[in-house]
């Protein structure tokens, strides 16, 4: 038994660093091609990542000298992994004939596209460089480009991808610990079998070190990066700077610089409003919800002039306690035209903390914050007036924001032709109660009211004017995230005033506090609101012509959204009687997602069997010949480039090794392509001992080989004299000389 083992064991070990090199090399690729995330399907990714693996199992199972059966085994892992995950639907109809046959392998070939090509390309990157990064200057060109491509996509793209480039950061160190070890093991035999004997004791060190590098990395995110791209590293060289994400990718929204521009966010303080921002891409949440919609975070109802406070009213509002899955209170009675049910589960990425839960508006039930079988944690209110779900004692050291929770909304149904006949405000008690959302400073400038009146002159009702207000400002200003504040020239000191008459551009908090203003200043009880535009699905959320015919679309939206700190936005609430707080959206370039009544269907008509029109035939499945040509002719110029390469292999051969060795001096010439000798002497089973030096084994060959004991004292002078001798040769000796090596390696096969 033990003898199995440690046959078992020697058999697994032999060719150890290529094994490993294969599983370096799998992992590299497998954390580079995570720049595609949004491009590619998940089915995609997990077809990717188990190829790889399954390669790099095979290259550790099998010999290392089996390449071509190896190959041929990837291949067909490749194949069965695609079929398998690709999910494709067998046909159960058996062919008879080798047409049929044809046209049933092309059926089903069809539904492994593209995952097949993706599958074959990740299996041959992998052997490629599997097999090419046998020298430590290869390894290091492979991990610096894979590093390169990270961190460019990190900069310039929104996907996080820092996680990858500290892994390959790490099975970079790796593999240079094995590098040295398997050079170790190769020049110094005997002393790599003394580390043997204590292999505790050899990879402890190794694997603390490593380890308290990566933790160090992975724990200090206030420190710039040290890998940078070059785009930044030039930028920054000139004074200028790009924006570098840290810790959870994204600047401070709040921070602004000298120019007064922050980077995008949900912001702590609307006391000021102005200025600009710079676009920050990292993701903040994921939203899973039955309903595509904004999702709601605070209002406010005090104007100053300079932006939003809370208001007197709104600080004194009464607050209730929630219960898990227990109905959230309601001041207003159910909108008349009815509510949709949005069921979302909210789950953070950043670690930031913020003063509300987010949600589609208005919310009715919590249903669990932090795990669905736990137990409501203390400290979240509801706010009925507001809307708002709030944490009490904000900010507080000692509150930590939830990592994932569950709300269920009641979204009121946008009735158009019923909103026109209703009026926007309350009667009676409650339209002193809500005086505050008619509230605008004295230092209004008149203009700003003379323009709401002029832009809503032709409307017949209050939710006319309002949707004039609404196209008013998306169809005359122009959104900007960094708005050219030299246009202001002081005489206005009013923050929508300046929008609507001198600067006409902005983004959404220009957009919708002019909206709230000039509705107020109507009599539409308006207030601001900010939150969350929807975010992204998936890129691979997509339907086909057959699902489109079948009515499988996605009308409602459904699906889990990546919400980012781009995605930060204000918009516009105006009160209908009957109908509560209606969402506008003024913003140039945006768009609410209403949840709209439906009308009632039209009845078919009768079918009548003597007015039946007769069906059209069938047509018959047309062949597309061009994709075919197309195929074949790429064939044929694969096969033709492939036949010239064999023909003209010796010549390329030649080309490549001019390119590789043109910088070498003569004396490395012949040094390389003594060493290539060396390994070919070595397949031909001319060993050379441990204890022997080169000349030593020469002579013993020789012995061996006495019809080539010429060709081998060639070798062997001019070995010595390019490594040893203080004397140059010439290219021309050194061409002789691999010649000279080229005519042995013929002759020893």
């Amino acid at each position: 038994m033990k003898m199995m083992i440690k046959t078992i064991f020697g058999y697994l070990t032999a060719d150890w660093y290529e094994k490993l090199t294969s599983w370096f090399v799998a992992i590299v690729i497998a954390n580079a091609i995570a720049i595609f995330e949004g491009f590619w399907w998940d089915e995609t990714y997990r077809i990717a990542y188990w190829t790889l693996f399954i390669a790099a199992g095979i290259d550790f199972l099998l010999p290392y000298r089996m390449r071509f059966l190896k190959l041929v085994i990837k291949l067909c892992g490749a194949a069965v992994v695609t079929i398998q995950l690709a999910r494709m639907d067998w046909l159960i109809a058996r062919p008879e004939r080798w047409q049929e046959w044809v046209w049933w392998l092309q059926a089903h070939a069809a539904q492994l596209n593209p995952f097949i090509w993706v599958s074959i390309a990740l299996l041959l990157l992998h052997v490629l460089f599997s097999v090419w990064t046998t020298t430590r200057t290869r390894m290091f060109g492979l991990i610096g480009v894979s590093l390169l491509i990270l961190t460019i996509a990190d900069s310039f793209t929104p996907i996080w991808l820092w996680d990858e480039v500290g892994m390959v950061v790490f099975v970079g160190l790796l593999w240079l610990v094995a590098s040295h070890l398997s050079r170790l093991q190769r020049e110094h035999p005997r002393s790599w079998r003394e580390l043997l004997e204590y292999p505790f004791q050899l990879i402890m060190p190794i694997a603390f070190v490593l380890t308290v590098l990566m933790a160090t990395g992975l724990n200090m995110p206030s420190l710039s990066p040290i890998l940078q791209d070059p785009y930044t590293i030039w930028k920054e060289s000139k004074g200028q700077t790009v924006q570098v994400f840290l810790g959870d990718k994204g600047n401070d929204p709040v921070t602004s610089d000298g120019n007064g521009n922050a980077s995008s966010g949900y912001s702590r303080s609307d006391e000021a409003l102005g200025g600009g921002f710079d676009f920050d891409y990292s993701p903040m949440m994921t939203v899973t919800t039955s309903h595509r919609s904004y999702w709601r975070g605070e209002s406010k109802a005090l104007y100053t002039g300079e932006g939003w406070e809370d208001s007197e009213t709104a600080r004194d509002e009464q607050v209730y306690a929630i219960q898990k899955g227990a109905e959230l209170a309601s001041l207003n009675e159910p909108p008349a035209a009815g509510t949709i049910e949005v069921n979302q589960i909210v789950t953070m990425i950043r670690k930031d903390s913020y003063p509300v839960l987010f949600s589609a508006s208005p919310a009715s039930t919590v249903n669990w914050i932090g795990s669905e079988d736990g137990v409501l944690p203390s400290g979240f209110v509801w706010l009925p007036e507001s809307l708002e779900l709030r944490l009490l004692n904000w900010p507080s050291r000692n509150r930590k924001y939830p990592e994932t929770y569950s709300i269920t909304s009641s979204v009121p149904v946008l009735d158009e032709t019923a909103l026109r006949e209703t009026r926007a405000g309350w009667s009676g008690a409650n339209s002193v109660r809500n005086a505050m959302y008619l509230q605008l400073p004295d230092t209004l400038p008149a203009r700003v009211r003379e323009l709401a009146e002029d832009v809503t002159k032709e409307a017949e009702s209050d939710y006319d004017k309002a949707r004039l207000l609404e196209e008013y400002l998306r169809l005359n200003y122009t959104y900007n995230n960094k708005p050219d504040i030299s246009k202001l020239t002081g005489e206005s000191v009013d923050f929508v005033d300046q929008f609507l008459f001198e600067l006409q551009e902005g983004y959404c908090d220009y957009f919708s506090t002019s909206m709230a203003v000039m509705a107020r200043s109507l009599g539409l009880p308006a207030r601001w609101v900010k939150g969350f535009a929807p975010g992204v699905l998936p890129a691979g959320s997509f339907v086909t012509p057959e699902e489109y015919m079948e009515e499988n679309l996605n009308p409602s939206g459904a699906g889990t959204y990546t919400v980012r700190n781009s995605d930060a936005h204000s918009w516009v609430e105006i009160y209908f009687e009957g109908f509560g707080w209606v969402p506008f959206e003024p913003t140039s370039g945006f768009s609410f997602p209403y949840t709209v009544a439906e009308e009632e269907a039209a009845p078919l008509p009768d079918a009548d069997s003597s007015e039946t029109t007769p069906a059209a035939p069938e047509a018959a499945p047309k062949t597309n010949h061009a994709e075919l040509w197309a195929w074949i002719s790429v064939s044929l110029i694969v096969v033709a480039g492939a036949a010239w390469a064999f023909v003209r292999r010796k010549q390329m051969i030649a080309y490549w090794l001019k390119l590789r060795h043109g910088s070498y001096t003569a004396n490395d010439r012949i040094v390389l392509e003594t060493q290539r000798l060396l390994r070919i002497c070595k397949k031909r089973g001319l060993v050379r001992q441990e204890h022997e030096t080169l000349r030593e084994a020469v002579l013993r060959w020789s012995q061996a080989q006495k019809r080539l004991q010429g060709e081998f004292r060639f070798v062997l002078d001019g070995f010595e004299q390019a490594k040893y001798s203080k004397v140059s040769v010439t290219s021309e000796d050194a061409e002789r000389f691999v010649h000279k090596v080229r005519a042995l390696i013929d002759e020893l096969k």
